[in-house]
Parts: C-alpha cells; structure tokens; sequence
C-alpha cells in the first residue's frame, strides 16, 4: 500500500453522487488521500441527464465508465446490469489495484462493487449499512454489508442492527449521513429567484414529488402513479414532479405521466441538479412519494414529507414524516393535513452535516492489512 491511500468510489446514479459529492470533494482535496471515481448506471445515459458531466464538472476524476442497460427497466435487465458492472469493476481492479473500494447503500451496481472487490483482496467500505427500508433495497443493503470489510453508518439504530448481523464492532463507525453535509448550503437564497430556476409560478405554494418503482411491485407501478396523480390533482397546487429511477416499473411511472396531466403550473423534469433540488425540497409545501431524501434530507429543513407505500416503510422516520398506503383518498387526506400544519422545526436524526470530516479522517486512518479482508461473523 502506499503512503498516499488510492481510493475509489463507483458512483451509479445522479442520487448517490450527489449524497456524496461534499464528502468525495473533501477526499479529493487531502493530501493523504487520492481519489477515482468509477462511472456507471444512470450517470452515462442521456435520457438520465449524463450526469457524469455533474461528477467531472465538481473537479473529480473519473477513472473509468462502465456503461449498462438502464433503458429496458425489467426485473431481468437489472440483473444483468449487475452482471455487466461485476465484469468490468473486475476488470478495472485487477489493473488499477486501489488501497480501497468505497460504495454507498443498496444499489446493485454497490453489490457487483462489494462481490469483485471481495474475491480481489481489495478492501471496502460501506457508507449507510445497517438501515431497514423495506422491499427488495433491503437484502441488497445487508448483502453488501455482509460482503464490506468496515462500515461509516448514519445512526446508532444502524450500527446496533449491524452488531446483531454478525459485524465486528470495532469495524463500525457512526459518522452520520453524508448527503447533509452542506445541504442547506446548497439550498441558500430567496424563494423568488428558486421558483423561477424551477420553472413554478411566483409566489404560489407548490408539492415536490419524487416517485420509483419497488422492484417487486413493478406491474402495480402504473396505477400506483395514478393514484398520486389523482391526490395532486384534488389539492389543485403545481407539482414539480421529479421523474423516476431506472428500475424495473420506471416505463409504468412514465405511462401514467404522459397520459395524465399535472395540474396547472406544473413542471415534470427527467433531471434536477442537487443546488436546485435542495432548493426544492426546503420550499416546497410539501413533498411526495417514496425517496429516500424524504426521509433522510428533508428534515433538516422541517419540510412536511407524505412517504407513500413500502419504499421506506422500514427507515427510522423524523417527525416531518406522514406514512400513508398508495391510495387517492388516503394520500390526498395526507397533503391537505401536511399543509395545514407547515413547515416543522428542522430536527435531523440522521446527522449534524459534519460527516466528511469524520469519513475523510477515517480514511486516512481504517486498518487495510489482510487480515481485514479475513472476515467472519463476530457470534
């Protein structure tokens, strides 16, 4: 190993990247630690924005793109996305030989990281393990854990359920989320001048809806948007409507779109850079459907957060947070009560915004010796 430690982080989706972009700018910018960036999933695709462009245009480099079938949005394109992924990161390690892998959440392209790096000696962590969610993101999360030699957790919640999956404790770090390091930062300035990037009318209250396809309910997907469709509808407020993930049921989501308009006002976008969708979640009235940055993001500028269906039914919630089943009436009960109580005091259990510090200096210091790679359940 050498003295300045080679680290690499896979990135596949504008999500992550953006969870992680302070925290890799802060490993980019140490002098004990070098950075390389692997591209791959929704970040080479056009119809996703190309939003590898995001990871250069921050000043990172990106050592390699893995390009994968983002389009065909079936359970068994996944897989073979995975595949692909497996095959070049395998490829790209054997050649570059990084002193560690670092991958974030439940992704599959994670869990093609996770198993290559494994079998290649090459060391991993693992950021937000340990985290119930619910639906198949779940045994995805807890096998890459099980396959990662350390892990940066979010919440004590998360490192005690680690403990009981058989993780060493000494190899458990709580650091906090990553993606609110400088978060409301990003989302700084006037309401006026964030409503006019967004495209929204001035001055008028609107709902930030960001909903995906759960895998194993992605022939449901089509009427589960309709039902979102039907509540926004009812309150007659302009939605700013995020469009989905690249996972299987994502083509039912946008059928539903096309042929069901926004209410007036209403903007629908592919992309949304992380400034402006911070920007967004802090003014929103309200914010809708089953992202994670709901749950995690949005607390933290008291946004009232309606979470619908099984996405997220499993994460620990913040008090902004209404749970309500993917159904019209009882989502759009949800909205009006969401906006009859406001904004919440801004209260975050996932974390303080000083992760990076906390990741970058557990870096630099992690053990890396072999018998890391020697893992075992600790019982």
């Amino acid at each position: 190993m050498s003295a300045v430690r080679r680290i690499a982080y896979l990135s596949g989706t504008r999500a992550d990247f953006g969870l992680m972009c302070e925290t890799l700018r802060r490993i980019h910018t140490d002098p004990a630690l070098a950075l390389s960036v692997i591209a791959t999933g929704t970040h080479l695709s056009a119809a996703h924005g190309h939003t590898v462009d995001e990871i250069r245009a921050a000043g990172l480099t990106v050592a390699a793109e893995i390009p994968v079938d983002v389009l065909t949005r079936t359970p068994a394109s996944m897989s073979q996305a995975i595949a692909t992924c497996l095959q070049h990161i395998s490829i790209w390690l054997e050649a570059e030989r990084p002193d560690l892998l670092l991958l974030l959440g439940d992704r599959g392209e994670m869990l093609a990281g996770a198993l290559a790096a494994l079998n290649q000696g090459v060391p991993t962590v693992h950021l937000h393990g340990g985290e119930r969610s619910g639906t198949v993101d779940e045994p995805v999360r807890h096998a890459i854990s099980k396959l990662c030699n350390h892990h940066l957790v979010a919440t004590e919640g998360s490192r005690e359920r680690l403990i009981r999956m058989g993780e060493a404790p000494e190899r458990i770090h709580v650091v906090g989320a990553p993606g609110l390091d400088g978060l409301t930062a990003l989302a700084a300035g006037e309401r006026a001048d964030a409503l006019q990037a967004l495209g929204l009318p001035a001055g008028r209250a609107f709902v930030l809806v960001v909903f995906h396809p759960v895998v194993q309910q992605a022939a449901q997907a089509r009427d589960q948007t309709l039902a979102l469709l039907d509540a926004v509808q009812r309150l007659a407020l302009p939605v700013l409507w995020l469009e989905p993930n690249a996972d299987a049921g994502a083509h039912g989501v946008l059928q539903a779109l096309d042929e069901h308009p926004l209410p007036a006002g209403s903007r629908r976008i592919a992309h949304l850079g992380r400034p402006l969708f911070s920007q967004a979640m802090r003014h929103a009235a309200v914010m809708l459907g089953n992202s994670s940055s709901g749950i995690i993001e949005a607390a933290s500028f008291g946004t009232p957060v309606v979470n619908v269906g099984d996405r997220q039914r499993l994460r620990e919630r913040n008090p902004n947070t209404t749970d309500v089943p993917v159904e019209a009436n009882a989502i759009a009960t949800a909205l009006k009560q969401a906006l009859d109580h406001g904004h919440h005091p801004p209260d975050n259990r996932y974390g303080d915004g000083q992760s990076a510090a906390r990741i970058v200096r557990l870096l630099r210091e992690l053990p890396l010796s072999a018998d890391v790679l020697e893992k075992c359940n600790a019982y």
